[in-house]
């Protein structure tokens, strides 16, 4: 399994793009934690359904972007180790589209919360 990553560990823009992905799927953890018990009972979550009731989810929806960044993180990385070897270019791109949509999950998970609060 070592193996399997080691061309993405020793390109650095890839390995540091993927850690900081990593770095930024972790971040709002401990802030949802904190906040948790003052959050209501529904959230609005699911922003591109129409207004009202529709949007809302249970108060345990807000780890549902986190976690769907965090698969999409592995998958990015499962699918760079593969391919790194024939085009060290997609991996990148792919380290650089997870750090995007982490930086994304991030914000629209404080943004929501502090918005609720």
């Amino acid at each position: 399994m070592k193996e399997f990553f080691s061309d993405i560990r020793q390109d650095k823009l890839t390995f540091r793009g993927f850690l900081t992905t990593i770095i930024l799927i972790i971040l709002p953890l401990p802030y949802i934690l904190i906040n948790y018990k003052g959050l209501p009972p529904f959230m609005p979550v699911y922003n591109q359904l129409p207004w009202g009731t529709p949007r809302l989810a249970p108060t345990w929806g807000v780890f549902i972007p986190t976690v769907i960044s965090f698969f999409i993180l592995i998958v990015n990385i499962i699918v760079s180790s593969v391919l790194y070897k024939k085009t060290p270019l997609v991996s990148r791109l792919l380290a650089v589209i997870s750090l995007i949509v982490a930086i994304l999950t991030m914000l629209f998970v404080v943004r929501t919360i502090q918005i609720v609060l």
